[in-house]
């Protein structure tokens, strides 16, 4: 790969060859020149940044921003711009974005979240229930994917289930490259518009919920704005399901891929939130959640950001450079791999991490310990991944048993 003047930088998002792995480009770059110069879908450039280190510097600025709303941030998804971001904490910069997280993390600690494992189990259960009575073979992804992430962040926002359907199809769109800016635009107004639906209703009748308790949060401070907590809602439903259900999606392939993976979960469960952390760094879902635009000259390893660049900031290369991670490319439990940046780094990092772990090593532990004999219809060679869909949306993955 090269980046010189008189050549244009090359276009991102980077095609994937291997469902599981991350463009081949990012090795390349990361070797060359861990900090480089991309072409965007709309024809801007940004810097993309693929070595670990790099990564985390960079992300711990405090002269970098995550307005959207800022000409020079890096559009990765053309028309979601367009859409107001009032209380989109993730879109927020400090000391906005610190008072807004207080309020919310508490929510979300590991204590907090292990009260939650009971319903998660009983979510699972219900979901592999109907999963083995229904028709074989299955499409995991719609009976066990995006059911257990989608019913779990239902009952902690308290989302009627019944209109699971109605956001999911609508999340799709918003992550799909083949939907057009005015699709985007018009599917993100919709959430929107139902996420303020819901919080009108809990401002009069509250519930045991996530929401409601926010709603109380806000007015014992004199702070409360129903806008504002409906971003916090609407970032909390599209990003509570859609990244774990293809994080189940995945892991579930990869250990049916791997009978020596596999048979050390069956026999050492215990050890499954060891997996899970190291199924999270491979994959790295949210790859490129982490752009960001200068706002302040300054230098990393001889390279000038100058004010207005979108920086673009490759999870999944970073989680995969071999100077951090031994033999990066094969999944291995005993690495210890909590460095990793799947979960983003600095201020914004996730506030549902604690979720999705547990989510995870529920599913998985459940899955494989009901139906011993699960397997994939097709090889994984054949499984329908195209290059950029780990990052853009959900696959069917066909399983039977």
């Amino acid at each position: 790969m090269t980046n010189a003047a008189t050549q244009t930088p090359p276009a991102f998002p980077m095609p994937r060859s291997c469902p599981f792995g991350p463009p081949p480009q990012y090795a390349q770059a990361r070797r060359e020149a861990p900090i480089s110069r991309v072409t965007l879908q709309d024809g801007k450039q940004a810097w993309l940044i693929t070595g670990h280190a790099f990564a985390r510097q960079f992300l711990s600025s405090d002269k970098i921003s995550s307005n959207r709303a800022n000409p020079g941030f890096p559009q990765l998804i053309p028309g979601v711009a367009s859409v107001p971001l009032k209380g989109t904490i993730v879109a927020m910069d400090p000391p906005e974005h610190s008072q807004h997280r207080r309020m919310i993390t508490n929510e979300f600690t590991v204590k907090r979240v292990k009260q939650m494992r009971p319903e998660i189990q009983r979510i699972t259960d219900r979901s592999i229930d109907e999963m083995l009575a229904g028709p074989r073979p299955a499409d995991l992804v719609e009976a066990l994917s995006l059911p257990v992430p989608s019913l779990v962040i239902c009952e902690l926002l308290g989302v009627p289930y019944a209109d699971r359907g109605r956001f999911q199809g609508r999340t799709k769109i918003i992550l799909s490259r083949n939907s057009t800016s005015e699709q985007r635009r018009d599917t993100a107004l919709w959430l929107r518009q139902y996420i303020n639906g819901l919080v009108v209703g809990k401002e009069t009748e509250p519930g045991e919920d996530l929401l409601s308790r926010l709603i109380d949060k806000y007015r014992d401070i004199d702070a409360y704005d129903r806008e504002t907590l409906t971003g916090i809602g609407l970032l909390l439903l599209v990003g509570g399901h859609e990244t774990t259900a293809n994080m189940i999606s995945l892991s579930v392939a990869s250990l049916l891929d791997d009978p020596e993976l596999l048979a050390g979960l069956r026999e050492r469960p215990e050890r499954t939130p060891q997996l899970v952390e190291e199924l999270l760094r491979f994959h790295s879902i949210v790859d490129n959640a982490t752009s960001r635009v200068v706002v302040e000259d300054f230098e990393l390893d001889g390279v000038t950001f100058r004010a207005g660049d979108g920086v673009i900031v490759a999870a999944a290369a970073a989680n995969h450079d071999p100077d951090v991670f031994t033999r990066p490319d094969q999944i291995d439990v005993d690495r210890g791999a909590r460095h990793h940046l799947a979960f983003g780094f600095g201020i914004h990092q996730c506030l549902g991490q604690n979720l999705a772990r547990l989510e995870l090593e529920v599913v998985l532990n459940t899955l494989f310990a009901r139906i011993p004999n699960l397997a994939l219809a097709d090889p994984v060679e054949r499984l329908p991944f195209k290059s950029d869909a780990l990052v853009y949306g959900v696959h069917r993955l066909p399983a039977t048993w």
